[in-house]
């Protein structure tokens, strides 16, 4: 339903896992019609339980006074010892805990959270210039082909 994309320009993925999220009715319609924004979310642990936060999702235009705010601190479903895991390592210097997309799994809502490391300057030049590299190869090879 949503991707976010910034996450892995701006990252270097660790690990990955699949988060269960705790929403409410007029939330899950926003989610299925695609509104939602994970641009600058993060996850956080508090008091054993993992939370994301700056994640948006646009109120329902039918949900009048049940809607809720849109950026509010939503719980993630995580066994104790996957957040213990995630808490361990995110507490090494650089790392973070992102979401990196939301979709259904039958009628649930999943969120993906990966365990990421920020990414230098010069790490993101070396991408921009492996991509530009990689799709020179591909045009020319394209090319011959067609020959």
């Amino acid at each position: 339903m949503a991707q976010n994309k910034k996450a892995r320009h701006d990252y270097f993925i660790e690990d990955t896992l699949e988060a269960g999220i705790e929403l409410f009715g007029t939330e899950v319609k926003s989610v299925r019609q695609g509104k939602v924004n994970l641009k600058d979310s993060y996850a956080t642990v508090d008091n054993g339980e993992m939370f994301v936060r700056g994640m948006h999702i646009s109120p329902y235009e039918k949900g009048n006074v049940f809607n809720k705010d849109p950026l509010r601190v939503r719980k993630l479903l995580l066994h104790r010892r996957e957040i213990n895991r995630l808490l361990g390592l995110s507490m090494q210097q650089g790392y973070s805990i992102i979401p990196l997309g939301v979709y259904f799994k039958g009628s649930k809502v999943k969120l993906e959270i990966a365990l990421a490391k920020g990414k230098k300057l010069y790490d993101k030049r070396e991408d921009a210039a492996s991509r530009d590299a990689k799709r020179a190869i591909d045009r020319s090879l394209k090319e011959r082909n067609r020959e």
